[in-house]
């Protein structure tokens, strides 16, 4: 970052090296633990009251949470909190950074130079998430939930370690 970047705020892009999956993929938002989402604090999410799931959980520090599949950008909170991917073959997935993390109304969130309508590829960076800033208050478990598997079914993985553009289902 140069001096005037500095001066005008410029935030600095981030930049992950390409995930190449098939469009009926559905992978890990970044590297972390995937864990058992009956843990997660929020009965919502623990009992899958919003579709099939699965949540992960990260170290700290700030993380960038990425497109799970190949698709449509359908929904971007402007909070950063939470995005929906929608793939060509209609499955729509979203990503939900936290629990009760929109009353943080977007501090310790940064949105990554994407927005609403585009198309995204699995692993494109979508949001920044401050995980050491955010967890002093909430709970930092990122559910990915399959809201609508338009006639698919899908199980996923048991609990483990994922990378990044890793595979999270069977």
């Amino acid at each position: 970052m140069g001096f005037f970047d500095k001066l005008f705020k410029k935030e600095e892009e981030i930049s992950l090296p390409p995930v190449e999956v098939g469009d009926d993929a559905i992978v890990a938002v970044a590297d972390g633990q995937m864990i058992d989402v009956a843990k997660v604090s929020d009965p919502v999410f623990a009992e899958k009251m919003m579709g099939d799931s699965t949540a992960f959980s990260y170290d700290g520090g700030k993380v960038v949470l990425c497109a799970p599949a190949n698709g449509t950008l359908s929904v971007l909170f402007p909070t950063g909190h939470a995005f929906g991917i929608t793939r060509s073959d209609g499955v729509e997935l979203l990503v939900h950074c936290g629990v009760n993390t929109v009353e943080a109304k977007g501090d310790g969130f940064r949105l990554l130079n994407k927005k609403q309508g585009d198309t995204v590829k699995a692993g494109d960076p979508i949001v920044e998430a401050d995980i050491g800033k955010l967890s002093a208050k909430y709970d930092m478990s990122t559910m990915l939930i399959i809201t609508n598997p338009n006639g698919k079914e899908f199980h996923f993985l048991e609990p483990q370690p994922v990378k990044r553009g890793q595979s999270v289902i069977q």
